[in-house]
């Protein structure tokens, strides 16, 4: 009988721990769970200017994961979930070396370990903006909230006084994405989510309103398993601790999350409306600059959205006309004979933009190279180019848009624009207009479909 409590026993552990993946270093590979959901984790069809059979991969787990992989000269394969829950089990089960961005609050480890915060933000009550209440907490209780299974926000409503406490429905068949939407549909009368996720799905949802904070903070940090190899773990801690001393934490933090604050709901609103009423005469024109630069469509329709509202006939008191608000000057040098002929002006737009991309130097890289392009389409590439002579001198980083967006307000004071050619430039007027423009990108991103085509040569100025 002995033998037989024995070779159970062995046989227990074998089919326990299979499905455990090996070490970093012994795989080959960094195996990471993240949860899909627009600012975090996406990916995008495979992107034929380049000709990858890849997919298009974005996000600020996606950037901060691939920084950490860098130094260990690995790559990185990303499992995805659809909640936090999700991550956990696969945590359990062995089948990834971390989750990136878990939610957690002190104290609530579950057996994890976990380094240090990469980001952090408040738990929040969300309902429908035409809702009839409930507007502070006290009016809670018997109410309906919905809330993503596992995460934070279902323990800060659980842990309200029984004066405020609702009844918490957590769901683990949907993302924070699909739950603000369903409020914003009227399909969920509430719920819990992060001031972040809010922030992002109000671009997407203007009819999102805020009710109140929730008590407590959300960390996000990454989770590791509590037997993980303590000198991975270590590396990834000192990872997190050195890229937030550096910048680079809060460089990719803004990269994802700094513009999506700068825009109100009623004109996120009305581009949703005009989307629909509007774009669909104009889109093949934008699909065509597109055809002749490379440059996305929907970015060049989110900066004609900025510059005119997709008016053609716009016109500025400084003289600016058209779709997408060329002077005169920059319309004789594209040979544009009517700048308020929508066509003309959506590919000539498209042009000057590609123009001003190629004359960065070649250590811009994407996505600050079409950052600082658009910042020199409102200001002009000599007044960008003086920006960036001074963010030198300020020790700060001349290729990455979230240092310039610091330095180009510096072009409206007298001690800075004495010293340029150009003279004095609205810089802070060019940094909106970056951020706007990101913002409706990320819209119509959602929204509107990307092109696939055989991209034709960038255009070049002769």
């Amino acid at each position: 009988m002995r033998w037989f409590v024995v070779l159970f026993a062995a046989l227990l552990s074998l089919f326990g721990c299979s499905g455990r993946i090996d070490p970093p270093e012994k795989l080959g590979e960094l195996v990471v769970g993240v949860r899909e959901a627009p600012a975090l984790f996406q990916q995008t069809p495979p992107d034929s200017k380049t000709g990858s059979n890849e997919p298009a991969t974005t996000g600020f787990d996606y950037d901060l994961v691939e920084a950490f992989a860098a130094t260990l000269s690995l790559k990185v394969r990303y499992v995805k979930a659809a909640h936090p829950q999700a991550l956990l089990q696969m945590l359990r089960e062995g089948k990834i070396h971390f989750a990136a961005s878990l939610p957690v609050t002190d104290g609530a480890t579950d057996g994890l370990r976990l380094s240090p915060p990469v980001r952090t933000a408040k738990p929040v009550l969300v309902r429908h903006a035409d809702a009839l209440g409930p507007d502070a907490l006290d009016e809670l209780p018997g109410r309906n909230v919905e809330v993503i299974a596992g995460t934070p926000h279902a323990a800060s409503l659980r842990a309200l006084p029984e004066r405020q406490r609702p009844i918490v429905l957590e769901r683990s068949d949907i993302d924070e994405i699909v739950l603000l939407e369903r409020v914003a549909t009227r399909n969920a009368p509430l719920a819990a989510t992060d001031s972040a996720s809010f922030r992002v799905a109000a671009n997407f949802f203007p009819d999102l309103a805020l009710v109140d904070e929730l008590p407590g903070e959300v960390k996000f940090a990454w989770a590791f398993a509590a037997k993980v190899d303590q000198a991975f773990f270590e590396r990834a801690r000192g990872f997190i601790d050195h890229v937030s001393r550096d910048g680079t934490l809060a460089r990719i933090t803004d990269r994802h999350f700094g513009h999506i604050q700068r825009v109100g709901s009623e004109i996120i609103a009305e581009l949703l409306e005009k989307r629909v009423s509007l774009l669909p005469r104009f889109r093949r024109e934008f699909v065509a600059a597109q055809e002749i630069t490379g440059i996305d469509w929907r970015l060049l329709a989110a900066l004609a959205w900025q510059e005119s509202k997709w008016d053609p006939l716009a016109t500025s008191p400084t003289g600016v006309r058209g779709m997408m608000m060329l002077t005169e000057d920059t319309a004789d040098q594209l040979n544009v004979k009517n700048r308020l002929d929508p066509a003309e002006s959506i590919r000539a737009g498209a042009r000057y933009l590609a123009d001003l991309m190629e004359q960065l130097p070649p250590e811009v890289a994407e996505p600050d190279r079409t950052w600082l392009a658009l910042a020199a389409y409102n200001l002009g590439m000599g007044h960008l180019n003086g920006a960036r002579h001074f963010a030198t001198g300020l020790k700060r980083d001349p290729n990455a848009w979230y240092e310039m967006k610091q330095v180009l307000p510096l072009l409206a004071r007298p001690e800075y624009y004495a010293r340029l050619k150009s003279g004095r430039a609205r810089g802070g007027e060019a940094v909106i207009l970056v951020e706007n423009v990101r913002t409706y990108f990320a819209v119509l991103s959602r929204f509107e479909p990307a092109l696939k085509f055989t991209l034709t040569p960038p255009f070049k100025r002769p």
